[in-house]
């Protein structure tokens, strides 16, 4: 071949090079973009106070177009409520999950501390009700300020300073677990349960399986058996709760989990609830993979049932607390009111 026939070859290979590497740059943007418009869609509906929040193309000042800082991401402690909008449910947002989480992203660690729903708590304004009450009680009142009374409430009462409060509606994990192609759980026992009043109908058997988003949401709601399987503790509930967060939490920061972004945020801004700041949301829906904790720490709480209410052993749930507060550097000397709590010694 002359020099000339290979001159023209050589171009030809850097064009046909050159032009897929722009499709490539150009595709690779389109999807950042995308998951953009996406997480600015997420943050709008997330936002518990209706606010308006900037765009991230539009995240400037007016006056002389300066970048507002990237927020640093802090320890911090988190109140998770988990709540039931299903058809049947009457409506109710009584919380059948409450958790306690504190992460610290210097560490990549975190702890979970699940309260349990029928604990007994005494407040001077309601009286003695279990720990479920007090969300749904603050959100008929005023809808608008049901997470910050909430968060104070909890804050007040564990002497725990909580920053942020998320409340997860149940579709969120069934869809997400979806999204995910399901989750690989071993099921300890086997789980029937039927309410046609709700359309509940667990059926679950014992051993390992890839569990649907219906059946993790089946697996983590069970507590009660009229199907002649044996009934769960709130003890045994709290840690099936806990394993999967841990597993979804693994598969959000796989391969898999981040092509997926786009229809997770989608769930998150149709089922998710929160007091966190825009900017700081953003850091975390596109940074997910590094900030997510490559350790979490199951707190233990000894309980005890006592019709209708759930009572804690009151050294466990002090030791929990402590860990909380160590986890996000803290000091541990605190003073829950463990008088408007149920306690055992």
């Amino acid at each position: 071949m002359s020099d000339f026939f290979k001159k023209i070859a050589v171009r030809r290979v850097l064009k046909i090079t050159g032009i897929l590497l722009i499709v490539l740059v150009l595709g690779v943007g389109s999807y950042v973009g995308y998951l953009y418009v996406k997480a600015d869609a997420a943050l709008q509906r997330i936002a518990s106070g209706g606010e308006t929040l900037p765009t991230f193309e539009n995240s400037h000042n007016d006056e002389d177009s300066t970048p507002i800082p990237d927020p640093e991401i802090k320890p911090m402690i988190f109140l998770l409520a988990g709540v039931d909008s299903r058809d049947g449910s009457d409506g109710t947002v009584n919380t059948d999950v409450l958790m306690l989480v504190s992460y610290n992203p210097d560490t990549h660690s975190a702890s979970l501390l699940s309260l349990p729903r029928d604990l007994k708590i005494y407040s001077d304004s309601t009286g003695s009700r279990k720990a479920n009450y007090y969300y749904a009680h603050n959100y008929i009142k005023d809808k608008s300020g049901a997470i910050p009374n909430t968060k104070q409430f909890f804050s007040e009462l564990l002497d725990l300073p909580i920053d942020y409060m998320v409340v997860v509606d149940f579709d969120a994990l069934k869809e997400t677990v979806d999204v995910l192609g399901g989750l690989q759980i071993n099921v300890h026992m086997d789980m029937k349960y039927k309410d046609s009043a709700d359309g509940t109908n667990i059926d679950l058997q014992k051993g390992l399986q890839t569990l649907d988003g219906q059946q993790t949401l089946n697996f983590v709601r069970y507590r009660k058996s009229n199907q002649g399987t044996q009934e769960s503790s709130d003890f045994a509930r709290n840690q099936r709760q806990q394993q999967v967060i841990k597993q979804i939490l693994d598969k959000l920061s796989s391969f898999n989990g981040i092509s997926q972004w786009g229809s997770i945020l989608d769930i998150i801004g149709n089922n998710v609830t929160s007091d966190i700041p825009g900017p700081v949301l953003r850091r975390w829906i596109l940074n997910f993979p590094s900030l997510k904790p490559n350790q979490i720490q199951s707190l233990e709480v000894e309980s005890d049932w006592k019709s209708p209410f759930v009572y804690v052993k009151q050294d466990d749930l002090m030791d929990a607390l402590k860990t909380l507060r160590q986890e996000v550097g803290l000091s541990t000397d605190s003073k829950p009111k463990f008088e408007y709590i149920g306690t055992l010694k």
